[in-house]
């Protein structure tokens, strides 16, 4: 079991997806997306294994969640600055979490 403190410690944030490119470095079909978190956190690029559930229209202007306060991971030459959270489908592919609402962009998970 983990504490509650443990818990907060994870910072899951409101994002809205910028822009969407196809990431062909990637081991894995990825797009390298820019999520924008607001002022006090700014944008930040992550690369995420999405290509089998969305198309990239689909996700420009996606209001999505992620987790902020991880290192940054190299993934072929390009970084991945947050961690864009989901639930796999029957697959086993990504189905994003996203708020059901527009929501200020930054809004801590709680």
């Amino acid at each position: 079991m983990i504490s509650f403190d443990d818990f907060e410690r994870v910072d899951i944030r409101v994002g809205k997806i910028v822009s969407v490119e196809d990431y062909p470095a990637a081991r894995k079909p990825s797009y390298k997306l820019v999520v924008d978190f607001g002022e006090t956190i700014g944008s930040k690029k992550s690369i995420a294994q999405l290509v089998k559930n969305y198309n990239k229209k689909e996700l420009e202007g996606k209001y999505i969640m992620a987790v902020v306060n991880f290192p940054p991971r190299q993934i072929g030459p390009s970084k991945s600055e947050v961690l864009i959270v989901g639930v796999p489908d029957q697959n086993g592919d990504c189905i994003l979490i996203s708020p059901d609402a527009e929501v200020p962009l930054g809004g801590k998970l709680y």
